[in-house]
């Protein structure tokens, strides 16, 4: 339920954008921009009821990287339901790993620090005291917000990793709940309960926490009203639940960001998890025991909560409310940019043998594909610009490089599907074969056509990577005849003598590919 990214702004009269317009992605780059340098380096610190972490954003502005991230999983909130205070122990864990947190922020000379705490801080009756402390052995200033903030700021990290997005947020903390809904970039209304599961351990049966949980699910409804639209899962809990998810369909892609889940897939995994051994499912899963301990109780929650909101469908995030302080920061200009294609020009300008050669071979393959819609046209644009940024690597093992790129690295604005189709294509750029490779299971994610217009596509980029030039001339062009299978390539007297044998055999292969004769000229 995502918008298009290049739906959202002015066409021209053939559905193109204006070629200086700052949301065409080969436009000016906005990740050196002078109102977006203060984004380097940034530093958040969040304190829930159950961890601790403090994370470093760098790179790519609107897609950033980690530059360092840890948590410390303290339980601050374990026990307050019964005691209304911080959990002893936990306090010392937490005060240890803020001091930690306050060196390393000023060794890496971090300018912009923000540090907020949740529900149990908040909740707490020496969560003022707990402040203090913190200020007096770091010199750290915490934030103290409420549900509806906490829920606010969850909800703009989702709007960091899917631009135009529309449905509802739900964050699950260790001691609280809490929904936003999200529609046209902005967040709309709020709402908070105490619904975490170190609050619902204090309920003896299953019975009385169902209740617990509907009681508040209804209000918290009430207030929001009807919910049809694609529900976001934000939070820890929510992670490991996808996680044995996927351990339980045998789902071939591990990456928790974009993983879609059904109303029926909640109702199983569910169930999966209460007849489970826990601890042998945990090691499966590589779920820490902290986490895991909150798994079943937030399990039950997430299974009520489908019967009280009914949502089109489900996306796990794994970003929130750390990425949602980072968007406060961005100006709405940058917000309004696709983090896939930011995120690859910033890999491009870094990595890249010969930055800026993206865009041309983006211009050289696109004949190739006459009928690609936007979505498609912005993960050939990823492609092309990331083609070259491995080339450090081993030769033998670029194509696996490749791979890892695609499928592991922190890209917003990137579904499942679209992932193994731009891994595939970028192992086409560096090998013609792709069976025996790693990426074979996950191939079931595309459909037949995807995975041809992948093949093509690599093998379009691995021929055109032989045509480096000065960037002064056009060194070649392609051109396609679906109707007559004709694969074209005009070259330039100037460009004639890079078609040297090994580019003969690449272009042979591509055309191998399309099943095309072809039809080579000089002009």
């Amino acid at each position: 339920m995502t918008e298009s990214f290049r739906a959202r702004t002015t066409r021209n009269m053939d559905g193109d954008l204006p070629a200086n317009n700052d949301w065409d992605p080969f436009g000016r780059p906005l990740f050196d921009d002078v109102s977006t340098r203060a984004l380097h380096r940034v530093g958040v610190i969040d304190v829930g009821s159950n961890s601790v972490r403090f994370v470093i954003f760098d790179g790519a502005a609107r897609s950033p990287a980690y530059f360092f991230n840890e948590k410390v999983m303290c339980g601050l909130g374990t026990g307050l339901g019964e005691t209304g205070h911080l959990h002893p122990e936990g306090r010392v864990r937490a005060v240890a790993a803020l001091a930690r947190f306050a060196a390393i922020a000023k060794t890496a000379k971090i300018q912009d620090l923000s540090i907020v705490a949740t529900a149990a801080v908040r909740d707490a009756s020496d969560g003022a005291a707990f402040r203090d402390e913190i200020k007096e052995v770091t010199g750290l200033d915490i934030w103290v917000i409420d549900g509806r903030e906490e829920a606010r700021l969850s909800a703009q990290g989702v709007l960091l990793g899917w631009p135009g997005a529309y449905g509802l947020v739900c964050d699950i903390g260790g001691s609280s709940l809490e929904l936003a809904e999200i529609n046209g970039g902005r967040v709309g209304k709020r709402s908070t309960s105490p619904l975490g599961p170190l609050k619902l351990a204090s309920f003896e049966s299953r019975e009385d926490r169902k209740d617990e949980i509907d009681l508040h699910l209804a209000r918290m409804m009430e207030e929001l009203g009807p919910q049809k639209d694609r529900l976001f899962l934000v939070g820890g809990s929510w992670r490991a639940i996808a996680r044995i998810d996927m351990e339980r369909r045998g789902y071939p892609l591990h990456v928790l960001h974009e993983y879609r889940m059904t109303d029926d897939d909640v109702q199983a995994v569910a169930e999966y998890i209460a007849n489970a051994d826990i601890e042998a499912l945990r090691q499966t899963c590589g779920i820490s025991s902290a986490r895991m301990s909150l798994v079943p109780l937030a399990s039950e929650v997430l299974a009520r909560l489908m019967k009280h909101i009914k949502p089109y469908d489900i996306a796990v995030s794994a970003y929130g409310i750390r990425e949602g302080l980072l968007y406060e920061q961005m100006p709405q200009r940058l917000r309004d940019r696709d983090p896939l294609v930011e995120a690859c020009r910033f890999a491009e300008k870094k990595d890249a043998r010969l930055p800026g050669f993206g865009k041309r071979l983006y211009e050289f393959v696109m004949p190739l594909f006459p009928h690609a819609d936007a979505d498609r046209r912005r993960i050939i644009k990823a492609a092309c610009l990331l083609h070259d940024v491995t080339w450090r690597a081993h030769p033998d093992y670029r194509a696996e490089v490749c791979f890892d790129n695609a499928t592991r690295a922190n890209l917003g604005g990137l579904g499942h599907a679209d992932r193994v189709f731009l891994a595939l294509a970028l192992m086409h750029r560096y090998r013609n074969k792709r069976e025996g490779s790693r990426i074979e299971p996950m191939l079931s994610l595309l459909s037949d056509d995807d995975l041809h217009a992948a093949e093509v596509l690599g093998k379009a980029m691995r021929f055109g990577a032989m045509l480096w030039n000065d960037g002064e001339t056009e060194a070649a062009t392609l051109s396609w005849d679906a109707a007559t299978t004709t694969l074209g390539l005009t070259l330039t007297k100037q460009s004639q003598p890079l078609y040297g044998e090994v580019a003969q055999a690449r272009f042979a292969s591509l055309a191998g590919a399309l099943n095309a004769e072809t039809d080579i000229t000089v002009a």
